[in-house]
């Protein structure tokens, strides 16, 4: 990290340790901002995208089959940006494996993901967003996995930094705030994430996703933590009543452009290009979250009209869209039948074009809604 390109000391300051690295220190929160047209439009359009979107989520028939589809893609994007190969496909098909077998270690890592989101929605009724509920999350998000060793739910109590593999401290791209200065940073960032009515709800999410990166609390997960508070944030100030808006697709498709907005508000304080990568994050995932509910749903009806002579094959269609994984055995619990009768609805629904067996075995049998698949694995 070299300290001559932090040109601007209104986002932070750089401090030199006794132990001979420089450091980032981050300003508190907020920063004097200027909303130029451009801003305001932007800020504007994401805001009139998220409304449609969480108005969509207020409105439809069954929310439930709209959520866990976001829920699990935005698990394995934000995991894929941190490295894990899993698929939604693979989370898909790893809801199927029974208790006790064993899980690949990146479908371990989606998992805890969706465990944390949960964890933090349910939280959000009795604790605020607040550090105490960072923590938790974190201890939700590593328990087990590699990150394990990184003190699940527990600030970092030693100094960690961002680079290419194999960098140090004295030859990082970025080296947050020392240990002397973590807690600080935390209160500043708590303490805004308090503030209600002072500035857009965007506007200080954005701000807040920043600081956070900025501050880099933890030795790992980070990332994934962030992304998360995104959500968590605006259901707690009421902007969504469901877990709808995941910025991850986004983040993995202009990776680049998010690492170096991030780290231009540190080197040159420019708030401006970071709220603007943001806003246009949120404005196109909303924009795209309205086309997939409405291609989800119409697909929903369409099936539920072909199916209609079957009231159990229709039965199992919103199982389907819940997960369109299933077996013999699944079907019989869904509907609460037995074994020869789940079967006939197995193989209706495979004359229908609607399922398929995927294993090719004779015993062990998994089948797939390919066309609901396709649709949630879809990025409209």
């Amino acid at each position: 990290m070299d300290p001559a390109d932090y040109t601007h000391d209104d986002a932070g300051r750089v401090v030199q340790t006794p132990q001979g690295y420089a450091a980032f220190v981050p300003a508190p929160l907020p920063p004097e901002l200027v909303y130029d047209p451009v801003l305001v439009l932007a800020l504007s359009r994401a805001d009139a995208a998220l409304s449609e979107l969480a108005g969509l989520g207020r409105t439809l028939p069954n929310p439930h089959l709209l959520i866990q589809p976001y829920v699990r893609r935005e698990a394995v994007l934000s995991s894929r940006i941190e490295g894990t190969r899993a698929d939604v496909a693979d989370v898909l098909l790893d809801e199927l494996v029974e208790p006790g077998q064993a899980v690949e270690e990146d479908l371990r890592e989606v998992r805890n993901y969706i465990t944390a989101l949960e964890y933090g929605i349910e939280r959000l009724s009795e604790l605020p967003l607040s550090l105490r509920l960072v923590r938790e999350i974190h201890g939700k998000l590593l328990e087990g996995v590699r990150g394990n060793v990184a003190t699940p739910g527990e600030f970092r109590r030693s100094q960690n930094w961002i680079g290419a593999p194999g960098s140090t401290l004295a030859t990082a791209a970025y080296v947050p705030p020392p240990l002397e200065h973590l807690m600080d940073c935390l209160s500043d960032w708590e303490r805004f994430a308090h503030e209600r009515d002072t500035l857009p709800e965007l506007i200080q999410c954005a701000l807040l996703h920043e600081q956070f990166e900025a501050i880099h609390p933890f030795l790992d997960g980070n990332g994934r933590v962030g992304r998360l508070l995104i959500t968590l944030f605006l259901i707690e100030r009421g902007r969504l009543d469901q877990p709808l808006l995941y910025l991850s697709e986004y983040i993995e498709a202009h990776r680049q452009g998010y690492y170096d907005s991030l780290q231009r508000v540190r080197t040159h304080a420019d708030w401006r290009g970071w709220l603007m990568y943001f806003l246009e994050g949120v404005a196109v995932t909303a924009k795209k979250g309205v086309v997939q509910a409405g291609k989800l749903f119409a697909l929903r009806e369409e099936l539920r009209e072909k199916l209609r002579s079957k009231p159990r094959a229709v039965a199992l269609l919103d199982a389907l869209f819940d997960n369109p994984y299933v077996t013999a055995l699944r079907v019989q619990e869904l509907l609460e039948v037995s074994d020869p009768t789940a079967r006939q609805v197995i193989a209706y629904l495979e004359r229908e074009g609607v399922l398929i067996e995927k294993t090719g075995r004779s015993w062990g049998k998994v089948y797939v809604a390919i066309p609901i698949l396709a649709a949630l694995e879809a990025r409209s």
